[in-house]
């Protein structure tokens, strides 16, 4: 059996589990929006955060759910905690050593910008577990796009002070690629591999967000063939470099630029609370009346999951006549939920005919 006849194996029997796991989903990862505020500014926000934007819930509210999660869900999971940036929270220590308090795993996205030794010393001291810090360029490149002067420079003294004062047991730099600083690749990967960091993800810049207001800057058919290529080179040397969660990649990609399979975790494995309340799943999903499902000062966290998230349980695939027409779509099920143009139910990122073809 050669290595595309495995795939093909396996690709099958995990489009069986997703299935099963459709009837049966299962809470492995909860993500918590904190806030929309944020200090930079960055032009590919999938959130559209701001300085100017409010908070989320109260504390309380938050401990509430927290309480009613362990309950009916116990506590094995990922408490993913996000933003904007997280750390802009007023009442952010309380809440993440409450979290810990409470035995869940907790993690959290940054920028890394305010994270000074006492902060990752009680980073360390709340029980962080992960922590993903997003880097996307050169200094020049990356303060130009987040319109944040030094935020290269703080961001990597706040991954300095993490390695320093142990403030997480995995530490991830993810960089989102786009058509203009891709060329940058190989120069970041010199100054990465140089830190003790765990992983370096790189995700394409997604049509979402402000990133919609640039079309020039989306990666080209050339550019995702040259980024899956350069991952596949930093892997086959054993290096740490991983593709993200998005997309179905075609046989010659799937479980070479990551270590899985395609599998859209939203609804099944994955639910997030916004920061007013209203409960959806992949936090990147844009937000609407077809992704929204519910909100938890109507009902409970555990009720929605539970009795929802329907349009997370059935194949986008048959939303779209050409999808439902694909030769893959048992394996891609229409594609990511976060790429989805949910209005006119079609996917907007496609790698067939890209990356693979039928």
């Amino acid at each position: 059996m050669d290595k595309n006849e495995i795939k093909t194996k396996n690709l099958d029997t995990l489009a069986e589990y997703q299935a099963q796991l459709c009837k049966e989903p299962k809470l492995h990862q909860l993500f918590l929006e904190l806030t929309l505020k944020c200090n930079e500014f960055c032009f590919h926000c999938g959130s559209g955060c701001s300085k100017e934007l409010p908070d989320g819930l109260p504390l309380e509210k938050y401990k509430e759910i927290l309480d009613e999660v362990k309950e009916n869900f116990g506590t094995n999971m990922l408490i993913a905690i996000t933003g904007g940036e997280p750390l802009l929270y007023k009442d952010f220590f309380e809440l993440v050593n409450y979290i810990h308090e409470l035995g869940f795993k907790w993690g959290m996205t940054s920028n890394a910008t305010l994270i000074t030794k006492e902060v990752a010393k009680k980073l360390h001291d709340a029980g962080m577990f992960s922590i993903s810090i997003s880097i996307d360029g050169l200094p020049e490149t990356h303060d130009r796009y987040r319109g944040f002067p030094r935020g290269y420079e703080l961001a990597m003294r706040g991954v300095d002070n993490l390695l320093e004062e142990h403030g997480a047991d995995e530490i991830m730099i993810t960089t989102v690629v786009n058509h203009e600083n891709i060329s940058e690749l190989p120069e970041l990967f010199e100054i990465f591999d140089k830190v003790d960091i765990d992983t370096w993800r790189l995700t394409g810049i997604e049509p979402i967000g402000r990133a919609m207001d640039h079309p020039e800057m989306l990666l080209t058919p050339e550019d995702n063939r040259q980024l899956m290529k350069f991952i596949l080179e930093k892997r086959e040397q054993k290096l740490p470099v991983t593709y993200s969660c998005c997309h179905f990649l075609g046989l010659e990609y799937e479980a070479e630029v990551r270590n899985w399979y395609f599998l859209c975790n939203a609804g099944i494995y994955v639910a997030g609370i916004l920061q007013n309340g209203d409960v959806t799943a992949c936090l990147d999903i844009p937000r609407n009346e077809k992704s929204i499902q519910g909100n938890v000062y109507e009902d409970s966290f555990s009720d929605i999951w539970r009795n929802r998230f329907e349009i997370y349980r059935t194949s986008l695939a048959e939303r779209n006549e050409d999808c439902s027409k694909c030769s893959v779509k048992k394996w891609c099920r229409g594609g990511a939920y976060h790429s989805w143009d949910y209005e006119n139910e079609k996917q907007k990122v496609c790698m067939k005919g890209i990356l693979f073809d039928e």
